[in-house]
């Protein structure tokens, strides 16, 4: 029976077979017999059989010896129940059976760092020469940084070492980058197997060097499916699509080694990176032909590359096919999906479906919010999610939450973010702080978005653009430019973003003789760089150039070249070049609202009322609405929103009474208010009126009314402050005593006794 049993054992491919095998044990009246024990329980742990069911088995013998109690242990360890591999070893001294080396091999794996302590009882015991007790030792003690010179003693102690004991060694100092130790260990083994080769192809992956990786695995005496996952996984992770689907296809063509479903996943990611439905649709194809199964894990990688590629139809229906097999990832791959299109709704509703959320739920649906332009739902989900306290914020909670602060130009809720991460801590990587330098950037605070700027150990290409698109919102061209200057000479490239902030800030400072010699430096000037310069030329009134400029692309000029353009029209009443530039983007941009209002400021500014009608009449054929203006104040922690003519504030009457006063007050001055922004041909008391009640104005008044005497105010808006709001708001910061920092879709405003930083140049 026994030789059998143990060839019937061999041939068990699932849980259904074993369960026959086990039958036929039991007829037999074999069960309690620890030799059909240990065989048992040995297959449950290779076929991941459930927990009652091997725990069945093994309570089905009344006398376990040591093989039972080990084959049991090591299904604890497998399944990860490590609690439960103390509670049986605790079990098995109580029954005094003597524990062999195999034992403590898996007792020490289940325990973590907290094995070493076992390290002196083995050597009591006269196991310490056992090479698999010996290795697991020196494995625990190399996954730990402290201990890892100790793990190198038990290494070098060894007057025998296997592959395995190598292996064990390059892997731990692989975890902790000792890339040198590694070298070293790698070139003195005499002997190599496909484990050794393999960690040191993920070993270079993990450390971004893909160019030592490939070179390891091209080397490769033999490979196994293990090694070629390892490389494609290092390319998939470190954004190398093109370089991973290459390789796959070598590995198929070659024919040596079969994709497993891990190769699948990898390769599903790496389509999912290419965004490409086209691609996705091949690799669905090639699925099917090979009759690979769909598991769980590959119909969740499915999701994710639907979602990226924008079928969400696709990526839905695998979704709901999965049913009860769906796990945590699964959710998550369908709510990213869904706030990738901005079907926020339908991501929401999946959330609040779930019945447990870990870090990245939370993460996609926070991220959701802000990428979507929802910043303060995004503030209040993340509010939500401090108050459930599991799972714990993280570094990429926290830089979708900073951003939206920033978005929303909320300073108050910004330094609270900062400080919830430090009481926390919570480190941030650099792209951590380039999320604060955003922050303080956009809600108008310089000093401390230069102050990160400077504590930062490493800076990369976005740190330098983030900042210099800061430098350039703020008016400050020449600190942009010296700034370029400063991240060439520590070695980082400038690329295209870096240009186009350098030549805003240019332009926002008036610097045309900088502003050229910059765009004349870049080797490769794409469409962007040339709106740039076309505002530049514009704002200082040089309408000719720019449009000779235009003429003399070697590429279509695009919406934005136009844009400037029609801008600098507006500025300096070219009727002529605002008519040429605006009928332009009405062929490239019909639904751009702003346009339109720019050549009807145009028209209006001219007196030409017949033309800003014939605007206007044309926005309804074409079905285009005009933005609605708005601004935002914050205060404890909420922004107050304010529209033209906004009664709905529950402070309405105390701000427009203090609007009135001010009025009153700028008329002794001189004030007379600027109506050539209004759009229609109406009386000029009704003109007066439309202006004099813009959001800016009721924002502006409802900061006076709550904060603190002498308190900088801080507004932002969602379009361009008019001439009007900004000659009223530099009067308003003269006669309060305030610093007054308008934000509006294009620079920052920082108005202080009576006068502007952009020097009413914008």
């Amino acid at each position: 029976m026994s030789n059998l049993a143990t060839t019937i054992s061999s041939k068990l491919a699932n849980l259904s077979q074993l369960k026959q095998l086990h039958a036929h044990i039991l007829q037999n009246s074999l069960h309690q017999q620890n030799y059909y024990v240990s065989l048992l329980i040995t297959h449950c742990t290779r076929l991941n059989a459930p927990l009652s069911y091997a725990r069945g088995i093994f309570e089905s013998t009344r006398d376990p010896n040591a093989h039972v109690f080990a084959c049991m242990l090591k299904y604890y360890s497998q399944l990860g129940a490590h609690s439960e591999v103390l509670c049986l070893y605790q079990n098995m001294q109580s029954c005094t059976v003597k524990a062999d080396a195999s034992v403590y091999t898996v007792l020490i794996k289940s325990s973590g760092y907290a094995g070493i302590v076992l390290h002196g009882h083995v050597l009591k015991l006269g196991h310490a020469q056992d090479r698999y007790v010996r290795n697991v030792i020196m494995d625990v003690y190399a996954k730990n940084i402290g201990s890892v010179e100790l793990a190198r003693k038990v290494f070098d102690e060894m007057t025998d070492r296997t592959v395995a004991d190598w292996n064990s060694m390059i892997s731990g100092y692989w975890k902790w980058g000792f890339e040198a130790e590694v070298c070293g260990l790698f070139d003195m083994m005499t002997e190599r197997n496909v484990v050794t080769w393999t960690a040191m192809v993920s070993g270079y992956a993990k450390r971004k060097d893909l160019v030592s990786a490939r070179r390891y695995f091209d080397a490769m005496p033999e490979k196994n499916v293990v090694s070629w996952n390892a490389m494609l996984s290092g390319y998939a992770q470190n954004g190398f699509a093109e370089e991973g689907l290459k390789l796959f296809y070598d590995m198929t063509n070659a024919g040596e080694v079969e994709p497993n479903e891990t190769t699948w996943v990898i390769i599903v990611s790496l389509c999912s990176s290419r965004g490409d439905p086209n691609l996705a649709d091949s690799l669905m194809k090639m699925l099917e032909r090979k009759q690979i199964r769909l598991n769980c894990f590959l119909k969740t990688a499915l999701i994710d590359m639907y979602g990226k590629c924008g079928s969400i139809e696709t990526a839905k229906r695998m979704f709901e096919e999965l049913g009860v097999y769906r796990n945590v990832v699964t959710w998550n791959a369908m709510i990213s999906a869904y706030t990738r299109v901005g079907y926020l709704s339908a991501a929401r509703e999946l959330f609040d479906k779930m019945l447990k959320r870990d870090v990245v739920s939370w993460n996609s649906m926070i991220a959701g919010y802000a990428q979507n332009g929802q910043s303060a739902m995004a503030i209040d989900l993340f509010k939500e999610m401090i108050v459930t306290k599991e799972p714990k914020p993280d570094e990429v909670t926290m830089v979708s939450v900073i951003s939206a602060c920033g978005h929303l130009g909320a300073l108050e809720l910004g330094n609270w973010a900062v400080t919830f991460l430090t009481e926390n801590r919570i480190k941030l990587s650099v792209s951590g702080y380039n999320s604060l330098i955003f922050m303080y950037s956009k809600c108008g605070s310089m000093k401390d978005a230069k102050r990160i700027f400077q504590e930062m150990n490493t800076r990369d290409v976005v740190s330098y653009n983030t900042l210099i698109a800061a430098f350039a919102a703020h008016g400050h061209g020449k600190e942009a430019i010296e700034l370029m200057s400063k991240m060439r000479t520590e070695g980082i490239e400038s690329n295209c973003v870096t240009y186009i902030g350098v030549l805003t800030a240019c332009s926002h400072a008036g610097l045309l003789k900088e502003g050229w010699k910059v765009f004349e430096s870049i080797e490769n000037q794409a469409v962007d760089h040339y709106a740039c310069m076309v505002d530049l030329l514009g704002r200082v009134g040089q309408l000719d150039e720019a449009k000779r400029l235009i003429d003399r692309m070697p590429m279509e000029p695009h919406g934005g070249v136009y844009g400037s353009l029609l801008n600098a029209s507006r500025i300096h009443k070219s009727v002529e070049l605002g008519e040429l530039a605006a009928n332009k983007l009405f062929e490239l941009e019909p639904n751009n609202s702003g346009n339109y209002v720019l050549l009807s400021n145009i028209y209006a500014s001219a007196g030409r009322w017949e033309d800003v009608d014939k605007i206007r009449e044309a926005m309804r054929e074409r079905g285009v609405q005009k933005t609605t203006a708005w601004s935002l104040v914050e205060y404890k922690g909420k922004m107050h929103k304010f529209i033209v003519g906004d009664r709905w504030h529950e402070l309405s009457d105390d701000i427009y009474k203090l609007l009135a006063e001010l009025k009153s007050k700028m008329r002794r001055l001189g004030y007379e208010s600027d109506k050539s922004c209004v759009l229609k041909d109406v009386e000029e008391e009704e003109k007066e009126e439309m202006v004099g009640t813009h959001s800016e104005k009721l924002a502006i008044c409802f900061a006076l009314l709550v904060s603190e005497a002498g308190a900088a105010i801080r507004v932002v808006k969602n379009l361009r402050v008019c001439w009007d709001c900004h000659n009223a708001i530099k009067m308003i910061s003269k006669l309060e005593g305030r610093e007054i920092i308008v934000r509006d879709n294009n620079r920052f405003h920082c108005f202080i006794d009576g006068s502007c930083s952009c020097k009413d140049y914008w």
